[in-house]
């Protein structure tokens, strides 16, 4: 993201509703986008979204306004002396995108101007600006800027090492910004009994992580909660070369109605969660082999997937490092009602190596060797779809902790919904992964206007 905060807010606004009044004038002439294209189906991020060609493009967007505040104040922000500490979302956002062919070659661009009243400053984030092309037969190459995963996990992820936005997250942004885009180079064979992707990403691109701006963390060495200026994570990437390129690769295929896939990646964490010599925040290198599968089971459908994470310190004796992860995955979900799905999920995460870490490490804060969770999701839908009542929960019984995330939906039209949510943080532990968050727990809502 770029900060382009010499625009002030009221410039924006007027922006914004002048682009609106143009593409609306554009629409008259060009067909209604569906409702796939709008991004009402946010929840499903294939990146293999492939339709018949067509010989013109069409633009299309949104206009969304985004407010969401804690439910308590966070002390750890009180340093900040801002007006806006206990706002976690505050966006006046514009999206422009446009999809077309030169003959059987695709391009897509995909972007976001938007205000961050927490942030203070106006931003643009590119989606996607990508070409995709097919040099041989059964062969496809996509180039650019682009939004990517794989794996079968519902807001868990084993094997996508694709850049995630974890501060979109938990503020109460769409849940399309869980996925940040990464400049990558995605090469695609589809054969008779199985496919082969291959990624290539030249720059490293990490998660867009919790670093002290709009959420406080835990931090080990000062045995409770930080936030910018002084806890702020200034952690610096490894250096552009084709060395610290990221590259990841999937061969997957389906015997009858089981769909199955391995997994490779080689990179990087994709949070500074080491130390260097002195002290400061670095990332490490990473590799991790896996596989998935999934079919039907019952009345429902059924996944599993595994993932080895191997660190760069495999022996666990730098307690500064990451030890490597035994990473389990398995899933279920089934219609219960018409309109009513639940999905169940129990993961496991080993960190291996536990007792060399036990021993080398000064710090009282160590994760448990074995880390479990599982996570339910309910949805229902009323009013022929246009109304979704939605409930995700993550609970941690290794942990002691939650995160329960409540939403509702209202698609008042084509053009116009609504959205209400929360994000509840709990535990009893202040320094596990969602007890750290307990003071950022919040409530927000979404109004957006489709053109």
């Amino acid at each position: 993201m770029r900060d382009i905060s010499v625009l002030q807010p009221a410039v924006l606004i007027i922006a914004l509703l002048s682009a609106s009044s143009v593409m609306a004038a554009q629409q008259e002439t060009a067909p209604l986008a569906s409702d796939s294209e709008q991004g009402w189906g946010n929840d499903n991020w294939s990146d293999d979204s492939w339709a018949e060609p067509k010989s013109t493009s069409s633009w299309h967007g949104f206009i969304e306004g985004g407010l969401g505040n804690r439910l308590s104040h966070d002390p750890a922000l009180n340093d900040r002396f801002s007006p806006v500490d206990d706002a976690t979302l505050s966006d006046l956002r514009l999206r422009l995108e446009t999809t077309g062919y030169r003959g059987n070659d695709r391009y897509a661009l995909k972007a976001d101007l938007y205000a961050d009243g927490v942030d203070q400053g106006v931003r643009g984030d590119l989606r996607e600006a990508s070409y995709t092309l097919s040099p041989i037969d059964r062969t496809d190459l996509k180039l650019g800027q682009q939004v990517l995963t794989w794996g079968t996990g519902d807001l868990l992820f084993l094997n996508d090492l694709f850049p995630k936005d974890w501060q979109s997250f938990f503020a109460g942004r769409d849940t399309e910004y869980l996925k940040a885009p990464a400049l990558a180079a995605k090469a695609s064979y589809y054969g008779d009994s199985a496919s082969l992707d291959l990624v290539w990403m030249p720059d490293y691109t990490s998660d867009r992580y919790i670093n002290g701006e709009r959420f406080s963390w835990f931090s080990p060495q000062a045995g409770h909660n930080v936030a910018a200026p002084a806890g702020r994570i200034d952690a610096e990437e490894p250096a552009n070369s084709f060395t610290n390129g990221e590259f990841a690769a999937r061969i997957s295929g389906s015997i009858d109605s089981t769909e199955w896939a391995l997994y490779g990646y080689r990179g990087f964490q994709k949070q500074p969660n080491a130390l260097d010599s002195t002290g400061h925040p670095v990332f490490t290198r990473l590799n991790v082999l896996g596989a998935s599968v999934r079919g039907n089971l019952g009345s429902g459908l059924a996944n599993a997937e595994v993932a080895l994470h191997m660190a760069e310190d495999n022996d666990g004796r730098d307690p500064y490092k990451p030890n490597s992860q035994f990473r389990l995955l398995l899933g279920y979900e089934r219609e219960l009602l018409p309109k009513l799905t639940l999905g169940l999920q129990y993961y496991l995460e080993q960190t291996l190596d536990y007792d060399a870490l036990e021993a080398a490490s000064p710090s009282p804060y160590n994760p448990e060797e074995y880390r479990y969770l599982y996570t339910t999701r309910l949805n229902y839908r009323m009013w022929q779809d246009n109304l979704v009542w939605s409930m995700f929960v993550f609970y941690s019984p290794s942990d002691d902790d939650y995160y329960a995330r409540p939403s509702v939906n209202y698609r008042h039209s084509d053009t116009l919904s609504f959205d209400l949510g929360a994000n509840l943080f709990g535990g009893d532990k202040g320094y596990t992964f969602f007890g750290q968050f307990e003071d950022a727990s919040n409530i927000y809502g979404r109004v957006r206007y489709a053109f």
